[in-house]
């Protein structure tokens, strides 16, 4: 493939509206380069856990880390709950959250991480 005919690849996937939605998050502001509000970050992080669902886990979303945690102390002897391990993905896009541009992605992965470990404590804890 050319240049030109790659370039003209990229432009076209950026216009098919199933990816351009995901394309715009990646911006420095959000989407449309507008401010993002806490309430738009929590709506699209649903939508993501939502999405995952029907991509990796079941009906009910993103319910993978009791087996990641599983294997984790299997290969290192490392004890962590379900909770401890959504807390650590909370950290990971933290961090991430601070390292070069805006990107609302860590955010929205952030959110969802947290719920998810609110989830899990709710379970394990009460």
């Amino acid at each position: 493939m050319t240049i030109d005919n790659q370039s003209r690849a990229i432009e076209d996937l950026m216009n098919e509206s199933a990816y351009s939605s995901v394309l715009k998050n990646d911006s420095p502001t959000g989407p449309d380069n507008e401010k993002i509000l806490a309430h738009e970050c929590l709506t699209n992080a649903a939508e993501h856990l939502t999405d995952r669902a029907s991509t990796y886990d079941s009906p009910q979303g993103e319910r993978s880390m009791a087996r990641t945690v599983d294997t984790f102390t299997s290969l290192t002897g490392i004890e962590m709950t379900e909770e401890q391990g959504w807390m650590f993905m909370s950290i990971l896009k933290m961090v991430r959250s601070q390292q070069g541009n805006f990107k609302l992605d860590n955010y929205e992965d952030g959110a969802a991480y947290f719920a998810l470990a609110a989830e899990a404590a709710s379970e394990g804890r009460l």
